[in-house]
């Protein structure tokens, strides 16, 4: 079994798309066209984009937008610091500042424009 992607709902596709596009530094894949789904391929990651009305349309209304409180999306990166200054424009909502863990690794926590947890986090190898 191989995971393909985490997929998040939202209400505002193109907000949410543009804000992870930012994030990850990634053109945003659109398979089906634009207006209901997007992709951010990353290095051994997908994180899919999906409209609330898709979800409607195909999904028998299984997923709600903006209603997760349950899960943080972790990305690795270089340099946590670094990323707090580029991307302190996009971000609105920072929820812990770079901070050095108690096992080493330096980490940060924001919200993306949905209130879905994300965590950047360098383990300093």
């Amino acid at each position: 079994m191989k995971l393909a992607s985490v997929r998040l709902i939202t209400d505002d596709l193109p907000t949410l798309t543009a804000f992870y596009s930012a994030l990850t530094n990634t053109a945003p894949v659109t398979p089906f066209g634009p207006d209901d789904y997007a992709e951010l391929h990353t290095d051994g990651s997908i994180i899919a984009l999906a409209a609330s009305a898709a979800v409607k349309r195909h999904n028998n209304f299984a997923a709600e937008a903006a209603a997760n409180r349950s899960a943080i999306l972790e990305f690795e990166v270089d340099d946590v610091d670094a990323e707090r200054v580029r991307l302190s424009e996009q971000v609105t909502d920072w929820v812990q500042e770079p901070t050095t863990q108690p096992w080493g690794y330096r980490s940060m926590l924001l919200r993306d424009p949905d209130g879905n947890l994300i965590n950047l986090y360098s383990t300093g190898h």
